[in-house]
């Protein structure tokens, strides 16, 4: 039987398909509408399949703070174009609040079908490459930033004595500030206690390295080169340290110390709880 052109856009409307494919799935099925839309969707899956293996080295960060939990997420997909999506925005979206809503900690069929249906429609492959949930304590407060077309998400959880402290502006403005500066220098640890053992202990390992390879230390004292790599050490800190970063409004200042002036201000002792930086296309 022939096919209309208006059953094609409807077919089309109705499941986000191309024309060609709706042509050919409402061929194959008579003109059935519900059987062609089975076929489009056997057809979706089977081009799923054969797309799981193809690099995706592109894509966009998402953030979300919702009732008592925020959530992180990295979708990622094959080109820039795609990234730039209105369905690839909404799918990540929706993935976050099916995170929340339904208090998910990992992947599962759920999570894969939404993108799976998404990848069936613009016909490349995609997936979340990794989202973290953050719960947000009853006397603290969170903030959500996402910075250009995605490129770089935050989130900041902070805590303070008296929940009524978040209702100032001034300490709201704070969690902003403070998300821009994650943004901005993604510290990968929050303070020196919690670097994490491995770490600290690489870095020593390089500093002494550095420090016996230098002519002008490799002479001196051992208690003068433990000064040196402890210098060293001290120094990386307050380029990897959250707290000990130089505030991104005011480098002549410390990220702690800005908290004390403002925890001072408002009377009460504000703390970052927790953080998270995801970057585009970093895993």
């Amino acid at each position: 039987m022939p096919i209309s052109a208006t059953d094609v856009k409807n077919l089309r409307d109705k499941t986000g398909a191309g024309m060609m494919d709706c042509k050919k799935a409402l061929t194959e099925a008579g003109g059935d509408m519900a059987k062609a839309e089975k076929i489009l969707k056997e057809m979706g899956l089977a081009a799923v399949a054969k797309r799981q293996d193809r690099a995706t080295e592109n894509g966009r960060c998402f953030a979300l703070v919702k009732g008592d939990k925020a959530v992180l997420l990295s979708l990622s997909c094959e080109t820039d174009f795609v990234a730039k999506n209105d369905d690839f925005k909404k799918l990540g979206d929706e993935l976050c609040d099916l995170i929340i809503d339904k208090n998910y900690k990992e992947m599962n069929d759920e999570l894969k079908g939404k993108v799976d249906a998404l990848i069936a429609i613009i016909k490349e492959n995609m997936n979340v490459s990794k989202f973290d949930v953050f719960d947000i304590p009853s006397d603290g407060y969170a903030t959500a930033y996402i910075h250009g077309d995605g490129n770089v998400a935050c989130i900041i959880v902070l805590s303070a004595k008296d929940k009524k402290t978040f209702e100032n502006d001034e300490v709201k403005a704070l969690a902003h500030d403070l998300a821009l500066h994650a943004a901005a220098y993604k510290p990968q640890f929050l303070n020196e206690e919690a670097v994490s053992k491995e770490y600290k202990d690489e870095q020593i390992d390089i500093f002494k390295k550095q420090v016996e390879g230098d002519p002008k230390t490799a002479a001196k004292p051992e208690k003068v080169k433990e000064g040196i790599v402890n210098g060293k050490l001290s120094k990386l800190y307050k380029e990897v340290c959250f707290e000990d970063q130089a505030f991104v409004k005011d480098d002549s200042k410390a990220v702690k110390d800005v908290l004390k002036e403002t925890s001072k201000k408002v009377g009460d002792d504000i703390k970052i709880a927790a953080y998270g930086v995801y970057q585009a296309g970093v895993k």
